[in-house]
């Protein structure tokens, strides 16, 4: 399995959604590329990028739309800068302090009458940009932490979820699953995923820090969330079964990941969006000229669901 840098795990992009082909462009000379020559070579990995910051962005806006909690960055990607080379750069200064192996949720959710000492805390320790570079031991980040409803990990897709065509379908007895509940294997639903890889650092995570996770997918037009205690027992009694896909880096090497496709049926419904994001093109030109095009996502409005809510406020009073 190829070993990948922290940069190349928060942009790579799964085989099924590298669905844009440019045509009509001759050979670019990648050597000559403004950024390193492995870094972000096509349209696609841009695009991650850009709707990863968007779908980050939207959700801390809409929690912070409650006037009953607020979020925070906490991993690398939401808290890296908003820019393609000053993102690139980030990951290498992380990289260079050892930190880029370590695993971390996206968002931290707190309850909005803790943001005054939580905005203290962050003073003290450079800002939200400086989290992934300060230990967990730190007096300072325990206390953070210790204040923290819970943790969020943020995962998106480039779907509208109502348009898909098994969005909503009864789960029904499926041979495969040993009769469990589930839909036939080429399904094509909002699914909430959770990656092999992840799933014993996040459990390490919540079990040192006591701070339990969720995760929140954010498609075009829906959200879903699911607690990671939640998305562990349906995989390990079997509900759920593992995907083996083939991910690629900015870079061009590809590896095999198995990852869990949690049907939405399982998840609780998280957000909505009530102003779509605009689409906008954007592009990087290259010392020599040479144009990467890639669309950017701009706006748009979630707003957080009754059960999510809920849940906030469940975990809130513990």
């Amino acid at each position: 399995m190829t070993s990948w840098h922290a940069y190349e795990r928060a942009l790579s992009v799964s085989a099924e959604e590298v669905e844009i082909q440019l045509r009509g462009y001759g050979p670019v000379a990648w050597a000559d590329f403004l950024l390193n020559p492995r870094r972000l070579r096509g349209s696609d990995f841009l695009m991650r990028w850009s709707q990863g910051q968007w779908s980050e962005q939207c959700l801390i806006q809409a929690v912070r739309a409650t006037n009953l909690y607020f979020a925070l960055p906490y991993g690398p990607s939401g808290t890296a800068p908003d820019d393609v080379r000053a993102f690139e750069l980030y990951f290498e200064r992380l990289e260079a302090a050892g930190l880029g192996q370590r695993k971390r949720p996206d968002l931290l959710i707190f309850r909005k009458s803790d943001e005054p000492a939580i905005s203290q805390i962050l003073e003290r320790l450079g800002g939200v940009q400086e989290l992934p570079f300060v230990s967990e031991g730190h007096p300072d980040m325990v206390s953070l932490l210790a204040s923290a409803v819970f943790a969020i990990e943020c995962e998106n897709s480039l779907w509208k979820a109502r348009q898909m065509p098994d969005y909503d379908r009864k789960l029904t007895p499926q041979k495969r699953l040993g009769g469990k509940p589930g839909l036939k294997k080429g399904a094509v639903l909002p699914t909430v995923i959770l990656k092999e890889e992840d799933r014993l650092p996040l459990a390490q995570w919540q079990e040192e820090r006591g701070v339990k996770i969720h995760i929140w997918h954010t498609f075009y037009d829906l959200a879903f969330g699911i607690a990671f205690d939640i998305a562990q027992e349906l995989i390990t009694s079997g509900k759920i079964e593992p995907t083996i896909q083939i991910f690629q880096a900015p870079g061009g090497a590809t590896t095999k990941k198995t990852i869990y496709k949690i049907y939405h049926h399982y998840a609780y419904p998280l957000a909505e969006t009530v102003e779509e994001p605009k689409l906008e093109a954007a592009s990087i030109v290259d010392k020599n000229g040479h144009i990467l095009p890639y669309v950017k996502f701009t706006g748009g409005t979630l707003k957080l669901s009754l059960e999510a809510l809920h849940t906030l406020a469940s975990a809130s009073q513990h």
